[in-house]
């Protein structure tokens, strides 16, 4: 299980940390760019800046790089930002783009000294009909094509049509000729998700067309095999692509093998995503921005933290990030509300995700046993070479492989140089619902009356007492000897937060300068439990442990010592909390024994 940290007092930034959150625009404009993918929108329109240009250098090392993020990560923009950077149209605004963030200050030779391509495959329509699959691809591409030749109209001029009848892969020769035959400046070409269509198909189960679309002289293929031309010739000076997944360009490899995937270069690792030193920045300068009082922040700094932390694409990166999309889905919600926590601290986007786990179902393992692993929390172990090396869509569900399968979905981050494990409690709490899905267990009803209870006397033993009646008493009998104590912790979680959540935030394994707490509770600032805390500490005796549950007529000595441990110190830094302990010893659907200290 991944660690959810905690910090006891966030740390002071330095003063040119301060650089990272740029306000472009007079204070009444600022704005969050949730959902805002185009960098001169978001420069123009007054909305904050996280500054990732840095990393533009580090990138122009590589001519054909290949950079993989789970959904969400900004891929998009950062598209958006490559294009504004390298564009020679936009040569004479450089200083008004680029002027106050770091690249702008020490460019590199390369800027503004392209003519742009970018093709966006996300939006190309899936269809199960190979020749309409075609045709919607040619279609998407034709449209980039028509905006290059309108954008750099003086140096095509009128020299150069296109027949829309024609592939794109020959749309495509025809231009890389005539850009190479006049001299002209040669095209930045910017592939944003290349494999997210072609992904479609694998989740809908159409292996046959998947394989159709990446081997022969497919239009997709070929469209891939003039890319590589186009390299040779240099009339395509660089390529920047961007996806998910590196199946299907190991299945293109044969046609475009000039391809490098730089995932787990680590001069790139905080490239997309969001450092805590940037989300501390970033949280402060809003708190500020919107005159709210800075004694939220040490305690919203911990919420997120939970939340939105923990992705670590490397096992020896010095930065876990944040996704940055959900985390500025967070914050707008936050900046908007005067202070107040979203309703549901998941954004429902990243939910869709679960659909690649349903189709690793289809590779010979139960999805069943693999929800239930993982909510084990013992992470998943993995060979390092298995992320590094490519592997195509045949060896993607193979069951030994699904540790980098998931790792490359944002389902599992590195938690070490042997195991991979769950990043937060948003995935935490994604998994133990599709759990719930796939056990058959019920958790919409029998929990209401327990709920409303709770939120009148603030017993959570008694509430704990109804999730170990109805939502354990579900789970078969053989079942039984797979649960754990990190799988109570993490469905007793995942119920509560679908009843909860509005008043409620909750930290799993928070992590404390002496040890790492099980289970806490906490009343949102913007609720009437605001600084009531739970910490609890559990115990989980299994069939092949010799305690019974008889023999506790106390609480064991240890967890008592643990818990009020952390209580002290959430004391020493939340002076106003009211800290509620309390520990719980669980024997399967047996029984339990319940402790307030």
């Amino acid at each position: 299980m991944c660690i959810q940290a905690r910090l006891a007092q966030p740390p002071v930034p330095a003063p040119n940390q301060l650089s990272y959150i740029l306000p472009m625009q007079a204070p009444t404009r600022k704005k969050l760019p949730y959902a805002v993918s185009n960098f001169e929108e978001i420069l123009e329109e007054g909305y904050y800046v996280v500054d990732k240009t840095s990393f533009i250098r580090e990138l122009e090392i590589f001519k054909v790089p290949v950079f993989l993020r789970p959904r969400r990560f900004g891929k998009t923009l950062w598209c958006s930002t490559l294009e504004c950077y390298y564009d020679i149209g936009r040569k004479a605004r450089f200083e008004s783009l680029f002027g106050n963030l770091a690249i702008g200050k020490n460019p590199t030779p390369l800027r503004n000294s392209f003519m742009v391509l970018r093709l966006n495959f996300s939006v190309v329509q899936v269809s199960f009909d190979l020749d309409v699959l075609e045709r919607n691809f040619t279609d998407n591409c034709l449209g980039a094509f028509g905006s290059l030749l309108i954008r750099y109209r003086a140096y095509f001029k009128d020299g150069l049509t296109l027949d829309p009848s024609k592939p794109a892969a020959q749309s495509l020769e025809s231009i890389l000729q005539f850009a190479s035959a006049q001299g002209l400046p040669p095209i930045y070409l910017i592939i944003d998700e290349y494999d997210n269509f072609v992904n479609q198909l694998i989740t809908s189960k159409r292996e046959d067309l998947y394989g159709e679309l990446t081997s022969g002289d497919s239009f997709f293929r070929t469209f891939f095999k003039g890319i590589k031309a186009g390299c040779e010739t240099r009339a395509i000076g660089k390529v920047f692509i961007t996806g998910v997944l590196p199946i299907t360009m190991d299945d293109l490899t044969s046609g475009f093998n000039i391809a490098e995937i730089v995932t787990l270069e680590p001069a790139l690792h905080n490239m997309q995503g969001f450092t805590q030193s940037e989300v501390h920045t970033y949280l402060e300068t809003v708190v500020r921005d919107h005159d709210l009082s800075m004694d939220i922040l040490p305690e919203t700094l911990l919420v997120v933290k939970n939340y939105y932390n923990g992705y670590r694409f490397l096992p020896d990166a010095p930065d876990s990030l944040y996704n940055a999309t959900i985390l500025t889905y967070f914050l707008k919600y936050f900046a908007n509300h005067k202070g107040q926590y979203p309703r549901d601290m998941i954004d429902s986007n990243v939910k869709t995700d679960v659909s690649w786990i349903e189709r690793l179902g289809f590779g010979g393992s139960s999805p069943l046993d693999l929800m239930e692993t993982l909510l084990q929390g013992e992470g998943l172990p993995y060979d390092n070479r298995s992320l590094t090396d490519k592997f195509n869509m045949r060896r993607f569900f193979e069951t030994n492989h699904y540790p980098a399968s998931l790792f490359f979905l944002g389902m599992l981050s590195a938690q070490d140089e042997t195991h991979l494990c769950v990043p937060n409690q948003t995935i935490q709490s994604i998994l133990a619902d599709y759990y719930n899905t796939l056990a058959r267990i019920e958790v919409a009803d029998g929990y209401g009356g327990a709920f409303s209870a709770f939120r009148k006397d603030l017993d959570l033993s008694s509430l704990f007492g109804c999730y170990h009646k109805v939502y354990l008493g579900q789970i078969v009998a053989q079942a039984f000897d797979k649960v754990n104590e990190n799988f109570v912790r993490l469905t007793f979680f995942e119920l509560c937060s679908r009843y909860l959540s509005q008043q409620f935030s909750f930290a799993i394994e928070a992590q404390y300068p002496s040890g790492r707490s099980d289970w806490e509770l906490l009343g949102r600032p913007d609720s009437i439990y605001k600084n009531q805390k739970w910490i609890v500490e559990f115990k989980y005796l299994s069939k092949s442990n010799k305690a019974k549950l008889t023999d506790f007529d106390s609480p064991p000595a240890d967890a008592v010592a643990q818990v009020e441990g952390y209580k002290a110190q959430t004391l020493a830094d939340f002076p106003q909390y009211t800290v509620h302990t309390a520990v719980c010893v669980v024997q399967g659907r047996d029984g339990f024994k319940w402790w307030d200290l």
